[in-house]
């Protein structure tokens, strides 16, 4: 398979046009924060908070639907269960302390080369468009 390469080129027309569909994404996004703020509070007041509910506007129905979620706290969870000697229910992970590492590193008591494949490498990318006037 081969991918084709293609010449791009980035003219000022192009520039202006991605400013100002970012500042209209922004001023959208703002819009739609406040729209949900007013269809919350709508519904706070006819159904309560944090319960899903429904209005029909038209030939449109606005649903407010609920999501909930559990997690156990890890800190408490693994206190709690220690005082109740169920031990073997807390999962152990080891970890490397990246603190640690680096110190050692930069010590000399550990080579970078010594991690080899040990280290993940990320990155991402941005656009940022600044006027200069």
């Amino acid at each position: 398979m081969t991918t084709q390469k293609t010449d791009y080129t980035i003219s000022e027309d192009l520039v202006i046009k991605y400013q100002a569909l970012n500042e209209k994404k922004k001023e959208l996004e703002k819009e739609l924060e406040e729209l949900k703020k007013v269809f919350h509070i709508y519904f706070d007041n006819l159904v309560g908070q944090n319960q899903k509910g429904e209005v029909t506007v038209n030939n449109y129905k606005l649903q407010r639907q609920i999501r909930k979620s559990e997690k156990l706290h890890d800190e408490k969870t693994v206190i709690r269960l220690t005082e109740l000697n169920m031990t073997d229910l807390i999962h152990h992970v080891p970890r490397p302390d990246e603190e640690k590492v680096r110190s050692a590193i930069t010590l000399g008591l550990l080579k970078e080369e010594d991690l080899e494949g040990c280290l993940i490498k990320s990155a991402s990318q941005a656009i940022i468009v600044k006027t200069l006037k």
